[in-house]
Protein backbone atom coordinates (compact mmCIF):
# COMPACT_ATOMS: atom_id res chain seq x y z
CA UNK A 1 0.00 0.00 0.00
CA UNK A 2 1.27 3.47 -1.04
CA UNK A 3 2.03 5.72 2.12
CA UNK A 4 0.36 9.08 1.87
CA UNK A 5 2.28 11.75 2.93
CA UNK A 6 0.91 15.82 3.82
CA UNK A 7 3.23 18.73 4.45
CA UNK A 8 2.73 21.12 7.25
CA UNK A 9 4.37 23.81 8.28
CA UNK A 10 4.61 25.30 12.43
CA UNK A 11 7.02 27.29 13.70
CA UNK A 12 8.42 26.16 17.31
CA UNK A 13 10.14 29.19 19.64
CA UNK A 14 11.94 30.24 16.17
CA UNK A 15 12.07 27.26 14.35
CA UNK A 16 10.28 26.81 11.30
CA UNK A 17 9.52 23.17 10.66
CA UNK A 18 8.16 21.53 7.59
CA UNK A 19 6.89 17.92 8.98
CA UNK A 20 6.26 14.85 6.88
CA UNK A 21 2.94 13.46 8.94
CA UNK A 22 2.29 9.49 7.43
CA UNK A 23 -0.37 7.55 8.31
CA UNK A 24 -0.34 4.45 11.00
CA UNK A 25 1.93 2.51 8.55
CA UNK A 26 4.16 5.40 7.90
CA UNK A 27 6.28 7.86 9.97
CA UNK A 28 7.00 11.52 10.63
CA UNK A 29 10.10 12.81 8.71
CA UNK A 30 11.66 15.98 9.31
CA UNK A 31 12.41 17.13 5.37
CA UNK A 32 13.26 20.53 5.74
CA UNK A 33 14.12 23.18 8.86
CA UNK A 34 14.80 27.25 8.93
CA UNK A 35 15.24 29.01 11.22
CA UNK A 36 14.13 32.34 11.63
CA UNK A 37 13.48 35.28 13.57
CA UNK A 38 12.00 34.42 17.37
CA UNK A 39 9.43 35.70 19.54
CA UNK A 40 11.47 36.59 22.16
CA UNK A 41 13.20 39.15 19.13
CA UNK A 42 16.21 36.75 18.84
CA UNK A 43 16.76 34.85 15.27
CA UNK A 44 18.86 32.08 14.60
CA UNK A 45 21.08 30.72 11.76
CA UNK A 46 19.37 28.60 9.15
CA UNK A 47 20.28 24.97 8.77
CA UNK A 48 20.60 22.72 5.88
CA UNK A 49 18.16 20.79 4.64
CA UNK A 50 17.94 17.10 5.70
CA UNK A 51 16.15 13.76 5.22
CA UNK A 52 15.82 11.54 8.05
CA UNK A 53 15.23 7.78 6.90
CA UNK A 54 13.71 5.73 9.80
CA UNK A 55 15.32 2.90 10.54
CA UNK A 56 14.00 -0.50 9.60
CA UNK A 57 13.02 -1.91 12.57
CA UNK A 58 10.94 1.13 13.95
CA UNK A 59 7.75 -0.09 14.96
CA UNK A 60 4.39 1.37 13.38
CA UNK A 61 3.15 2.12 17.04
CA UNK A 62 6.57 4.39 17.75
CA UNK A 63 6.08 5.68 14.42
CA UNK A 64 2.55 6.84 15.11
CA UNK A 65 3.81 8.43 18.75
CA UNK A 66 6.32 10.09 17.16
CA UNK A 67 3.95 11.85 14.11
CA UNK A 68 1.13 12.55 17.31
CA UNK A 69 4.41 14.01 19.26
CA UNK A 70 4.73 16.49 16.10
CA UNK A 71 1.05 17.32 15.77
CA UNK A 72 1.33 18.53 19.64
CA UNK A 73 4.31 20.29 18.46
CA UNK A 74 2.72 21.92 15.79
CA UNK A 75 -0.47 22.90 17.50
CA UNK A 76 0.65 24.66 20.44
CA UNK A 77 0.44 22.02 22.68
CA UNK A 78 3.74 22.28 24.21
CA UNK A 79 3.85 20.84 27.81
CA UNK A 80 2.01 17.38 26.25
CA UNK A 81 4.45 17.52 22.68
CA UNK A 82 7.60 17.09 25.95
CA UNK A 83 5.91 14.48 27.75
CA UNK A 84 5.75 12.82 24.76
CA UNK A 85 9.10 13.43 23.18
CA UNK A 86 10.47 12.75 26.40
CA UNK A 87 9.04 9.55 26.44
CA UNK A 88 10.53 8.81 22.55
CA UNK A 89 13.80 9.88 23.69
CA UNK A 90 14.06 6.70 25.67
CA UNK A 91 13.37 4.55 22.73
CA UNK A 92 16.05 2.01 21.65
CA UNK A 93 14.63 1.72 18.38
CA UNK A 94 14.36 5.38 17.79
CA UNK A 95 18.08 5.91 18.77
CA UNK A 96 19.30 6.87 15.03
CA UNK A 97 16.52 10.07 15.86
CA UNK A 98 17.27 11.01 19.64
CA UNK A 99 19.23 14.02 18.84
CA UNK A 100 16.52 15.52 16.35
CA UNK A 101 14.05 14.55 19.24
CA UNK A 102 15.90 15.64 22.07
CA UNK A 103 16.61 19.06 20.13
CA UNK A 104 12.66 19.51 19.57
CA UNK A 105 12.41 18.78 22.95
CA UNK A 106 14.17 21.48 24.47
CA UNK A 107 12.66 23.95 21.75
CA UNK A 108 9.14 22.70 23.25
CA UNK A 109 11.00 23.46 26.76
CA UNK A 110 12.04 26.96 25.95
CA UNK A 111 8.73 28.03 25.33
CA UNK A 112 7.14 26.52 28.29
CA UNK A 113 10.17 28.72 29.84
CA UNK A 114 11.55 25.56 31.75
CA UNK A 115 15.08 26.79 30.46
CA UNK A 116 16.83 24.74 32.32
CA UNK A 117 15.38 21.44 31.95
CA UNK A 118 15.70 22.39 28.39
CA UNK A 119 19.74 22.92 28.90
CA UNK A 120 20.04 19.54 29.49
CA UNK A 121 18.25 18.66 26.65
CA UNK A 122 20.86 20.65 24.27
CA UNK A 123 24.20 19.36 26.25
CA UNK A 124 22.59 15.88 25.19
CA UNK A 125 22.66 17.04 21.91
CA UNK A 126 26.44 18.51 21.59
CA UNK A 127 27.54 15.66 23.85
CA UNK A 128 26.10 13.02 20.83
CA UNK A 129 28.39 15.02 18.47
CA UNK A 130 25.19 14.83 15.94
CA UNK A 131 26.85 17.44 13.16
CA UNK A 132 23.40 17.80 12.10
CA UNK A 133 22.01 19.48 15.03
CA UNK A 134 25.30 20.03 17.39
CA UNK A 135 25.69 23.91 15.98
CA UNK A 136 21.81 24.49 16.69
CA UNK A 137 21.88 23.06 20.23
CA UNK A 138 25.09 25.29 21.05
CA UNK A 139 22.93 28.20 19.95
CA UNK A 140 20.15 27.55 22.23
CA UNK A 141 22.03 26.59 24.91
CA UNK A 142 23.47 30.05 25.29
CA UNK A 143 20.54 31.26 24.87
CA UNK A 144 18.63 29.44 27.80
CA UNK A 145 22.09 29.75 29.72
CA UNK A 146 21.60 33.66 29.43
CA UNK A 147 18.23 33.56 30.46
CA UNK A 148 19.28 31.35 33.55
CA UNK A 149 22.62 33.24 34.13
CA UNK A 150 24.15 30.11 34.69
CA UNK A 151 27.80 31.25 34.25
CA UNK A 152 28.87 27.14 34.02
CA UNK A 153 26.35 26.72 31.41
CA UNK A 154 27.46 29.40 29.37
CA UNK A 155 31.09 28.75 29.52
CA UNK A 156 30.29 25.00 28.65
CA UNK A 157 28.08 26.68 25.22
CA UNK A 158 30.89 29.14 24.71
CA UNK A 159 33.77 27.18 24.45
CA UNK A 160 31.76 25.07 21.85
CA UNK A 161 30.35 27.70 20.03
CA UNK A 162 31.99 29.13 16.63
CA UNK A 163 31.00 32.53 15.97
CA UNK A 164 30.72 31.70 11.84
CA UNK A 165 27.88 29.77 12.93
CA UNK A 166 25.89 32.51 15.18
CA UNK A 167 23.27 34.70 13.71
CA UNK A 168 23.77 38.38 13.69
CA UNK A 169 21.13 38.59 16.19
CA UNK A 170 22.67 36.25 18.81
CA UNK A 171 26.37 37.74 18.72
CA UNK A 172 25.90 40.67 20.77
CA UNK A 173 25.23 38.36 23.50
CA UNK A 174 27.58 35.96 22.54
CA UNK A 175 30.53 38.94 22.64
CA UNK A 176 29.10 40.15 26.03
CA UNK A 177 29.27 37.23 27.73
CA UNK A 178 32.82 36.75 26.28
CA UNK A 179 33.81 39.84 27.04
CA UNK A 180 32.37 38.86 31.09
CA UNK A 181 34.56 36.07 30.90
CA UNK A 182 37.72 37.87 29.92
CA UNK A 183 37.02 40.49 32.30
CA UNK A 184 36.83 38.18 34.97
CA UNK A 185 40.15 36.09 34.11
CA UNK A 186 42.12 39.23 33.84
CA UNK A 187 42.35 39.79 29.99
CA UNK A 188 41.16 43.53 29.57
CA UNK A 189 42.50 44.11 26.08
CA UNK A 190 40.22 41.59 24.87
CA UNK A 191 37.71 42.01 26.86
CA UNK A 192 37.56 45.73 25.96
CA UNK A 193 37.23 44.06 22.26
CA UNK A 194 34.66 42.17 23.31
CA UNK A 195 32.66 44.82 24.73
CA UNK A 196 32.94 47.25 21.65
CA UNK A 197 31.71 44.50 19.43
CA UNK A 198 28.05 44.76 20.91
CA UNK A 199 25.74 46.60 18.79
CA UNK A 200 23.63 49.66 20.38
CA UNK A 201 20.47 48.99 20.24
CA UNK A 202 21.23 45.30 22.43
CA UNK A 203 19.54 44.56 25.46
CA UNK A 204 23.49 43.90 26.72
CA UNK A 205 25.01 46.93 25.14
CA UNK A 206 24.62 48.93 28.27
CA UNK A 207 26.10 46.52 30.94
CA UNK A 208 29.12 46.24 27.71
CA UNK A 209 29.70 49.78 27.54
CA UNK A 210 29.75 49.89 31.18
CA UNK A 211 32.05 46.90 31.48
CA UNK A 212 34.19 48.00 28.75
CA UNK A 213 35.02 51.73 31.18
CA UNK A 214 35.92 48.57 34.34
CA UNK A 215 38.57 47.00 31.86
CA UNK A 216 39.57 50.37 30.63
CA UNK A 217 40.22 51.45 34.59
CA UNK A 218 41.73 48.20 34.74
CA UNK A 219 44.75 49.11 32.43
CA UNK A 220 45.17 52.21 33.72
CA UNK A 221 43.28 54.39 30.79
CA UNK A 222 41.46 56.25 33.28
CA UNK A 223 41.10 58.71 30.41
CA UNK A 224 39.58 56.59 27.74
CA UNK A 225 37.03 55.13 30.66
CA UNK A 226 36.00 58.68 31.86
CA UNK A 227 34.85 58.93 27.87
CA UNK A 228 33.10 55.55 27.90
CA UNK A 229 31.40 55.90 30.91
CA UNK A 230 30.51 59.92 29.80
CA UNK A 231 29.33 58.20 26.87
CA UNK A 232 26.97 56.43 28.86
CA UNK A 233 25.44 58.72 30.60
CA UNK A 234 24.78 60.85 27.31
CA UNK A 235 23.25 57.97 26.46
CA UNK A 236 20.87 57.77 29.56
CA UNK A 237 19.80 61.12 29.70
CA UNK A 238 16.49 60.84 28.99
CA UNK A 239 15.94 58.18 31.41
CA UNK A 240 14.27 59.02 34.92
CA UNK A 241 16.34 60.25 37.72
CA UNK A 242 17.05 56.39 39.46
CA UNK A 243 17.57 54.82 36.07
CA UNK A 244 20.15 52.30 37.06
CA UNK A 245 22.53 52.31 33.73
CA UNK A 246 21.97 56.78 34.54
CA UNK A 247 23.10 56.08 38.13
CA UNK A 248 25.44 53.55 37.61
CA UNK A 249 27.55 55.42 34.71
CA UNK A 250 27.50 58.57 37.02
CA UNK A 251 28.77 56.73 39.95
CA UNK A 252 31.41 55.67 37.73
CA UNK A 253 32.29 58.90 36.14
CA UNK A 254 32.55 59.69 40.16
CA UNK A 255 35.28 56.58 41.05
CA UNK A 256 37.12 57.52 38.09
CA UNK A 257 37.93 61.25 38.51
CA UNK A 258 38.93 59.86 41.90
CA UNK A 259 41.42 57.35 40.61
CA UNK A 260 42.58 60.61 38.75
CA UNK A 261 43.00 62.17 42.03
CA UNK A 262 40.64 65.38 40.72
CA UNK A 263 39.43 65.43 44.06
CA UNK A 264 36.85 68.45 43.86
CA UNK A 265 35.53 67.26 40.32
CA UNK A 266 34.90 63.75 41.88
CA UNK A 267 33.55 65.05 45.04
CA UNK A 268 30.67 67.16 42.60
CA UNK A 269 30.28 63.81 40.61
CA UNK A 270 29.22 61.82 43.66
CA UNK A 271 26.88 64.59 44.74
CA UNK A 272 25.04 63.87 41.45
CA UNK A 273 23.74 60.54 42.75
CA UNK A 274 20.07 61.13 43.81
CA UNK A 275 19.18 60.00 47.10
CA UNK A 276 16.42 57.68 46.46
CA UNK A 277 18.91 55.45 44.70
CA UNK A 278 19.83 52.13 46.74
CA UNK A 279 23.33 53.41 45.13
CA UNK A 280 23.29 56.24 47.38
CA UNK A 281 24.47 55.29 50.40
CA UNK A 282 27.73 53.85 48.64
CA UNK A 283 28.32 57.21 46.98
CA UNK A 284 27.86 59.03 49.96
CA UNK A 285 30.47 56.99 51.57
CA UNK A 286 32.99 56.88 48.73
CA UNK A 287 32.48 60.79 48.18
CA UNK A 288 33.72 61.00 52.30
CA UNK A 289 37.04 59.91 51.21
CA UNK A 290 37.26 62.29 48.32
CA UNK A 291 36.28 64.67 50.09
CA UNK A 292 39.52 63.55 52.96
CA UNK A 293 41.83 63.97 50.47
CA UNK A 294 40.65 67.48 49.63
CA UNK A 295 41.26 68.18 52.92
CA UNK A 296 37.49 69.17 53.21
CA UNK A 297 37.00 67.94 56.94
CA UNK A 298 33.49 69.96 57.80
CA UNK A 299 32.15 68.19 55.00
CA UNK A 300 33.39 65.01 55.53
CA UNK A 301 32.22 64.67 59.12
CA UNK A 302 28.43 66.50 57.74
CA UNK A 303 28.55 62.94 55.51
CA UNK A 304 29.29 60.83 58.69
CA UNK A 305 26.38 62.06 60.57
CA UNK A 306 24.11 60.58 57.92
CA UNK A 307 25.77 57.42 57.61
CA UNK A 308 25.76 56.56 61.16
CA UNK A 309 22.98 57.34 61.54
CA UNK A 310 20.24 54.70 62.54
CA UNK A 311 18.83 54.43 58.92
CA UNK A 312 21.94 52.23 58.45
CA UNK A 313 22.61 50.63 60.96
CA UNK A 314 22.95 47.34 59.34
CA UNK A 315 25.32 48.30 56.90
CA UNK A 316 28.85 46.63 57.02
CA UNK A 317 31.13 50.08 56.63
CA UNK A 318 33.68 49.32 59.70
CA UNK A 319 35.86 51.09 58.10
CA UNK A 320 34.02 54.80 57.76
CA UNK A 321 34.80 54.78 61.27
CA UNK A 322 38.04 54.65 61.37
CA UNK A 323 37.81 57.25 58.77
CA UNK A 324 35.55 59.41 60.99
CA UNK A 325 38.10 59.17 63.86
CA UNK A 326 40.98 60.28 61.19
CA UNK A 327 39.17 63.65 60.31
CA UNK A 328 38.29 64.13 64.29
CA UNK A 329 42.51 63.25 64.86
CA UNK A 330 42.75 65.70 62.09
CA UNK A 331 40.86 68.82 64.13
CA UNK A 332 42.12 67.80 67.90
CA UNK A 333 38.31 66.46 68.51
CA UNK A 334 40.07 63.60 70.79
CA UNK A 335 36.75 63.77 72.61
CA UNK A 336 34.46 62.78 69.67
CA UNK A 337 37.66 60.36 68.53
CA UNK A 338 37.28 58.46 71.66
CA UNK A 339 33.69 58.01 71.22
CA UNK A 340 33.97 56.80 67.66
CA UNK A 341 36.65 54.49 68.81
CA UNK A 342 34.78 53.09 71.11
CA UNK A 343 31.85 52.68 69.08
CA UNK A 344 34.05 51.07 66.58
CA UNK A 345 34.85 48.56 69.02
CA UNK A 346 31.06 47.95 70.62
CA UNK A 347 29.94 47.29 67.17
CA UNK A 348 32.98 45.15 65.17
CA UNK A 349 33.90 43.13 68.22
CA UNK A 350 30.94 41.25 68.35
CA UNK A 351 30.97 40.70 64.59
CA UNK A 352 34.61 39.57 64.72
CA UNK A 353 34.07 37.00 67.16
CA UNK A 354 30.68 35.87 65.44
CA UNK A 355 32.75 35.44 61.93
CA UNK A 356 35.52 33.29 63.40
CA UNK A 357 33.16 31.36 65.24
CA UNK A 358 31.32 30.41 62.04
CA UNK A 359 34.28 29.82 60.31
CA UNK A 360 35.56 27.41 63.17
CA UNK A 361 32.54 25.45 64.12
CA UNK A 362 30.24 23.93 61.61
CA UNK A 363 30.88 26.17 58.81
CA UNK A 364 30.08 23.88 55.63
CA UNK A 365 28.66 25.30 52.90
CA UNK A 366 25.11 24.32 53.13
CA UNK A 367 24.56 25.57 56.89
CA UNK A 368 26.87 29.17 55.52
CA UNK A 369 23.76 29.34 52.42
CA UNK A 370 21.27 28.57 54.96
CA UNK A 371 22.51 31.48 56.80
CA UNK A 372 22.01 33.77 53.36
CA UNK A 373 18.84 32.52 52.89
CA UNK A 374 17.47 33.46 56.33
CA UNK A 375 19.23 36.95 56.09
CA UNK A 376 16.87 37.54 52.93
CA UNK A 377 13.51 36.86 54.88
CA UNK A 378 14.47 39.13 57.53
CA UNK A 379 12.80 42.29 56.14
CA UNK A 380 9.58 40.33 56.53
CA UNK A 381 9.88 39.05 60.13
CA UNK A 382 12.72 40.95 62.66
CA UNK A 383 12.01 37.39 64.69
CA UNK A 384 14.42 35.71 62.30
CA UNK A 385 17.52 37.77 63.01
CA UNK A 386 17.94 35.94 66.24
CA UNK A 387 17.93 32.52 64.49
CA UNK A 388 21.13 33.49 62.81
CA UNK A 389 24.74 32.79 63.75
CA UNK A 390 26.06 35.61 61.41
CA UNK A 391 24.94 39.18 62.54
CA UNK A 392 22.48 40.36 59.48
CA UNK A 393 24.65 43.35 58.77
CA UNK A 394 27.33 40.55 57.78
CA UNK A 395 25.10 38.55 55.82
CA UNK A 396 23.70 41.60 53.79
CA UNK A 397 26.93 42.64 52.90
CA UNK A 398 27.56 39.31 51.38
CA UNK A 399 24.43 39.03 49.55
CA UNK A 400 25.45 41.77 47.60
CA UNK A 401 27.90 40.79 46.33
CA UNK A 402 28.11 40.28 43.05
CA UNK A 403 28.84 36.63 42.52
CA UNK A 404 25.85 35.71 45.32
CA UNK A 405 23.56 37.78 43.87
CA UNK A 406 23.84 36.22 40.58
CA UNK A 407 23.51 32.97 42.18
CA UNK A 408 20.74 33.69 44.24
CA UNK A 409 19.07 35.40 40.95
CA UNK A 410 19.67 31.57 39.42
CA UNK A 411 18.50 29.72 42.12
CA UNK A 412 15.10 32.03 42.53
CA UNK A 413 14.37 30.80 38.59
CA UNK A 414 15.02 27.59 39.30
CA UNK A 415 12.39 27.60 41.94
CA UNK A 416 10.25 28.99 39.58
CA UNK A 417 10.53 26.55 36.85
CA UNK A 418 10.01 23.66 39.72
CA UNK A 419 7.06 25.57 40.80
CA UNK A 420 5.33 24.91 37.20
CA UNK A 421 6.66 21.70 37.10
CA UNK A 422 4.56 20.76 40.90
CA UNK A 423 1.33 23.06 39.90
CA UNK A 424 0.67 20.73 36.61
CA UNK A 425 -1.34 17.50 38.18
CA UNK A 426 -0.63 15.96 34.59
CA UNK A 427 3.21 16.77 34.28
CA UNK A 428 4.36 16.88 37.92
CA UNK A 429 3.25 13.15 38.08
CA UNK A 430 4.25 12.26 34.70
CA UNK A 431 8.18 10.35 34.11
CA UNK A 432 9.11 14.00 32.55
CA UNK A 433 7.76 15.86 35.18
CA UNK A 434 9.99 13.67 37.78
CA UNK A 435 12.60 13.67 35.91
CA UNK A 436 12.18 17.26 35.47
CA UNK A 437 12.09 18.25 39.51
CA UNK A 438 14.94 15.28 39.54
CA UNK A 439 17.09 17.38 37.15
CA UNK A 440 16.18 21.20 39.28
CA UNK A 441 16.67 19.29 42.70
CA UNK A 442 20.38 18.63 41.63
CA UNK A 443 20.80 21.88 40.19
CA UNK A 444 20.00 23.95 43.09
CA UNK A 445 21.60 21.75 45.80
CA UNK A 446 25.01 22.42 44.08
CA UNK A 447 23.96 26.00 43.33
CA UNK A 448 23.21 26.57 47.21
CA UNK A 449 26.75 24.24 47.46
CA UNK A 450 28.34 26.68 45.70
CA UNK A 451 26.82 29.79 47.64
CA UNK A 452 28.26 28.57 50.40
CA UNK A 453 31.53 28.53 49.28
CA UNK A 454 30.97 31.92 48.09
CA UNK A 455 30.03 32.80 51.69
CA UNK A 456 32.99 31.62 53.22
CA UNK A 457 35.59 32.78 51.18
CA UNK A 458 33.98 36.05 51.75
CA UNK A 459 33.74 35.70 55.56
CA UNK A 460 37.32 34.93 55.06
CA UNK A 461 38.34 38.14 53.63
CA UNK A 462 35.83 40.00 56.18
CA UNK A 463 37.97 38.11 59.23
CA UNK A 464 41.27 39.43 57.44
CA UNK A 465 39.86 43.11 56.65
CA UNK A 466 38.73 43.37 60.36
CA UNK A 467 41.95 41.82 61.44
CA UNK A 468 43.78 44.75 59.49
CA UNK A 469 41.35 47.32 60.73
CA UNK A 470 41.80 46.78 64.20
CA UNK A 471 45.42 47.32 64.04
CA UNK A 472 44.46 50.50 62.25
CA UNK A 473 42.64 51.62 65.27
CA UNK A 474 45.06 50.76 67.54
CA UNK A 475 47.27 52.98 65.82
CA UNK A 476 44.53 55.94 65.71
CA UNK A 477 44.33 55.24 69.32
CA UNK A 478 47.70 55.65 69.91
CA UNK A 479 48.72 59.09 67.52
CA UNK A 480 45.17 60.55 69.48
CA UNK A 481 46.89 59.68 73.45
CA UNK A 482 49.93 61.28 71.80
CA UNK A 483 47.88 64.40 70.69
CA UNK A 484 46.18 64.56 74.03
CA UNK A 485 49.45 64.70 75.56
CA UNK A 486 50.97 67.36 73.22
CA UNK A 487 47.70 69.32 73.77
CA UNK A 488 48.15 69.16 77.52
CA UNK A 489 51.47 70.33 77.44
CA UNK A 490 50.58 73.47 75.68
CA UNK A 491 48.21 74.44 78.23
CA UNK A 492 50.10 73.65 81.20
CA UNK A 493 52.20 75.95 79.21
CA UNK A 494 50.08 78.94 79.23
CA UNK A 495 49.59 78.44 75.31
CA UNK A 496 46.15 78.94 74.08
CA UNK A 497 44.38 76.64 71.28
CA UNK A 498 43.47 78.73 68.18
CA UNK A 499 40.17 77.97 66.04
CA UNK A 500 39.53 78.22 62.56
CA UNK A 501 36.75 79.17 59.96
CA UNK A 502 35.13 81.40 62.69
CA UNK A 503 34.00 84.01 59.86
CA UNK A 504 31.62 81.49 58.92
CA UNK A 505 28.63 80.60 60.72
CA UNK A 506 24.52 79.86 60.09
CA UNK A 507 24.12 83.46 58.87
CA UNK A 508 26.28 82.33 56.02
CA UNK A 509 23.88 79.20 55.62
CA UNK A 510 20.60 80.74 55.59
CA UNK A 511 21.63 83.46 53.21
CA UNK A 512 22.13 81.06 50.53
CA UNK A 513 18.12 80.00 50.88
CA UNK A 514 18.72 77.28 54.14
CA UNK A 515 16.82 76.96 57.06
CA UNK A 516 19.02 75.86 59.83
CA UNK A 517 17.69 73.33 63.17
CA UNK A 518 20.10 72.28 66.10
CA UNK A 519 20.50 68.24 65.45
CA UNK A 520 19.04 67.02 68.88
CA UNK A 521 19.67 63.43 68.45
CA UNK A 522 16.52 61.98 66.61
CA UNK A 523 16.92 61.02 62.88
CA UNK A 524 14.23 62.10 60.53
CA UNK A 525 14.40 60.09 57.24
CA UNK A 526 14.17 63.95 54.92
CA UNK A 527 17.54 64.62 57.44
CA UNK A 528 19.38 62.02 55.54
CA UNK A 529 22.19 63.97 53.73
CA UNK A 530 21.27 67.02 54.26
CA UNK A 531 23.75 67.31 57.54
CA UNK A 532 26.20 70.19 57.83
CA UNK A 533 28.84 70.08 60.83
CA UNK A 534 29.62 73.52 62.08
CA UNK A 535 32.04 72.38 64.60
CA UNK A 536 35.83 74.07 64.76
CA UNK A 537 38.85 72.41 65.00
CA UNK A 538 40.88 72.70 68.26
CA UNK A 539 44.48 72.38 66.92
CA UNK A 540 46.67 75.16 67.91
Amino acid sequence: MMNLFQLKKVTIYGLSLTLAFAGSEGFAAQKKKSLSKASSGASVAKSPSKTISVPRNVSANSSQQLSNALNLAKSGQYQAAATALFNLARRPELADDRAQIKYILGLMLMEMKMNQVAAFQFVDVIRTGNTRYTRQAIEKLSLVADNLGDDTLLNYAISKIDLNDVPASSKDMIFFRIGEIKLKNKNYSDAITNFSKVQYGSSNYNQSVFNKGLAQLEMGQANQALQTFQNLLNLRAKAGVTDTNKVAAQLAIARTLYQMQDWEASVQAYSQVPRDHFLWHDALFEQSWALLRAARFRSVLSNFQSLHSSYYEDFYIPESLLLRAIVYLYICKYDEMEKVLSLFEKTYNPVRARITSTLNNNGDSMSLYNEVEKASQMKKSDDLKVSTRLPYMVLKSISDEGNVRRSLSYIRRLNEEKQKIEESPNLRSSNFGLYGVKVINTRLKNTKLAIGDMVRAHLQNMQLELKDLYEQASLIRYEMINGQKESLRKKMAGKTLATVDEEIDRDFYIQNGYEYYPFQGEYWLDEIGNYHYLGKQSCE
